[in-house]
């Protein structure tokens, strides 16, 4: 539904920050469906932890928020500029259930809850096969940079 090319021209992370790879489902205002896979490459394994490599849970987050932020423009019908920014504003209800391991493909789920006045709220998950990684409610906000 969404290649990298795509992503790239919506968020404005950059490696080693981005964490959407691809979208595999997109659903207007309501729903989004994305895919990160996870390397040995990635350079957060170098440190988190030596002799067992595992995603960080915030960075797990963080992709969830990345593939909400990518409902979030597609909800509004626009795309991010420099005058944009997309923050987090909450984080409720995270529970971490599974490692995320290299090897793992991630398949990030959101669900947009609300939307008013530029913050949305959303109820996300990641899955590892059918393996419940995380779960959480992002709050998230658009904001103008001054």
């Amino acid at each position: 539904m969404m290649d990298i090319h795509k992503i790239l021209k919506q968020l404005p992370h950059r490696y080693p920050f981005l964490l959407v790879d691809r979208v595999l489902e997109l659903h207007k205002g309501k729903s989004i469906k994305a895919l990160k896979n996870v390397t040995i490459n990635e350079p957060f394994f170098e440190g988190h932890f030596p002799n067992r490599p595992v995603m960080p849970g915030v960075l797990m987050l963080e992709a969830l928020a990345q593939a909400s932020a990518l409902l979030s423009f597609d909800a509004l019908g626009a795309s991010p500029d420099d005058k944009m920014i997309y923050y987090f504003a909450g984080m409720d209800a995270v529970r971490f259930r599974r490692p995320v391991e290299p090897g793992d493909q991630l398949i990030l789920e959101a669900e947009l809850l609300r939307m008013k006045a530029g913050i949305f709220k959303f109820k996300t998950r990641a899955l590892v096969g059918t393996e419940l990684a995380v779960e959480a409610e992002l709050t998230c906000a658009v904001r103008a940079i001054k």
